[in-house]
């Protein structure tokens, strides 16, 4: 399908791609964006992932049939307030926030008191990097991008939304917005605090000097996530903070157990304990293999 206007209300990594993606396949007659900051006004001019960017959101979101949130969490209902005066009747509007349970709740109502069709969702795709001028035409090339209706959700709302991320390559898949805070707080953000605590442990200026020559590949991988920006990571985790923490317990029981089996210098526990984790990790890179190639 090809909409005639759509408004990405904030373009950094992930809505700068999206933009990218929707003028590079011809979506839309027309792909605005809304920054905060005069000066990323011109890097999204150099990105080419807006047909016109501007920091006045009503103009930006005139007329728009489409309305992408692409702001961290905290921002999104302060945005969609200024917002209610120019939204379109019948106007869909949607997010890539990770988090969806507290979402749905603060702007769901709002939206549909306009005249507009909330529907949640999450693209499974992004990078350390952040800003426009790191974003990428294939960011959402075989990513699952999850689409978390309610019982609110009008049908053709949620079938143009999936329809959206299949457009740009994604595999969509619909869960509940509790379903998906359940998932991604083990999937997605418990594996970021391991790789911040990790990164901030290890490289703590107390320890010594040498240290930071010493730390490689293994390293760089397992904090490459870590390097991601803060004030969107800080939102996320008090978003989805109760499966989060959930997470947490039973990620600090699985390492209270592997500090048990070395105290007690189990080797056989701890043969089993890697060989666990090497073959679940195998079968599901197997499975992503897989699923990219059908």
């Amino acid at each position: 399908m090809r909409w005639n206007k759509i408004t990405l209300v904030g373009v950094g990594l992930l809505g700068g791609s999206l933009g990218l993606a929707l003028r590079r396949r011809k979506l839309a007659k027309l792909v605005a964006g809304y920054v905060r900051r005069e000066a990323s006004l011109k890097d999204c001019e150099r990105a080419g992932a807006v047909d016109f960017a501007t920091t006045d959101l009503l103009a930006a979101v005139s007329d728009a049939d489409l309305v992408v949130l692409c702001t961290p969490l905290a921002q999104m209902k302060p945005l969609v307030n200024q917002m209610l005066p120019a939204l379109k009747k019948g106007a869909i509007i949607t997010d890539v926030g990770s988090a969806k349970g507290s979402v749905v709740k603060e702007i769901e109502s709002l939206i549909a008191k306009a005249g507009g069709s909330f529907v949640g969702s999450h693209p499974m795709a992004g990078a350390e990097k952040t800003g426009v001028m790191a974003a990428r035409e294939d960011l959402f090339e075989c990513a699952v991008c999850v689409v978390t209706p309610t019982k609110r959700s009008k049908h053709a709302a949620v079938s143009k939304v999936g329809k959206l991320w299949k457009s740009v390559g994604g595999r969509v898949l619909h869960l509940s917005p509790q379903t998906h805070d359940a998932l991604v707080s083990r999937s997605s953000h418990l594996p970021h605090i391991v790789a911040a605590a990790l990164a901030s442990a290890v490289l703590n200026p107390a320890n010594a000097k040498q240290i930071a020559k010493l730390c490689a590949t293994g390293f760089r991988d397992t904090t490459r996530v870590a390097s991601g920006s803060p004030e969107m990571w800080r939102d996320i985790a008090l978003a989805n903070r109760p499966a989060l923490c959930s997470a947490l317990d039973d990620f600090l029981r699985e390492l209270q157990t592997v500090r048990a089996m070395l105290r007690a210098g189990q080797g056989d526990a701890l043969l089993r304990f890697f060989q666990t984790a090497k073959q679940r990790r195998d079968n599901w890179c197997e499975q992503c293999a897989s699923s990219s190639s059908e």
